[in-house]
């Protein structure tokens, strides 16, 4: 456990965090006010053919892990946390009202993986189009084809030209 009441680990000389998704926003909430003023990043990983990934004792894998990297300015330091997500219920609380720079963030990791941020502003597809069936970065997402659509008119003026 550490200062933060998680289970922590280490990557590469970084402090990681693993709460629980009850520990979440607690957890992320007790960083902002120790100085964890900017995340730099939040994103996700689908872990559908690598189960047996690295994790601290008494942390239980799940399919999806949302992994958000916070920065304390003032003492020039770096901290992850990484929250497992599972297949059968994917989302999380949103971390919006503490961190405005997430929206677009959350949005791709829903758009992308479908995981849901509750109490979201904006939660609509960023990247792809709003009728778009699926999620393109689930390891179990059919990778088909689309065709590429070239202009007529381009066509045309290239060989005149």
């Amino acid at each position: 456990m550490t200062q933060y009441g998680v289970p922590e680990s280490d990557s590469r000389g970084q402090r990681v965090l693993h709460p629980a998704r009850e520990q979440y926003l607690p957890t992320v909430r007790a960083l902002l006010a120790d100085g964890f003023e900017v995340c730099a990043d939040l994103t996700a990983v689908d872990y559908l053919t690598f189960p047996q990934r690295s994790l601290p004792a008494g942390v239980v894998g799940e399919r999806f892990e949302v992994v958000v990297n916070l920065l304390s300015i003032e003492r020039r330091e770096r901290i992850r946390v990484r929250v497992q997500v599972p297949a059968a219920d994917p989302t999380l609380p949103t971390l919006f009202d503490m961190y405005p720079g997430t929206e677009a963030m959350e949005r791709e990791v829903f758009d992308m993986f479908g995981i849901g941020f509750t109490d979201h502003p904006d939660l609509t597809r960023i990247l792809m189009p709003e009728d778009w069936d699926g999620y393109p970065l689930r390891k179990d997402y059919d990778q088909g084809s689309i065709p590429v659509q070239f202009s007529t008119d381009f066509a045309q003026s290239d060989r005149s030209g």
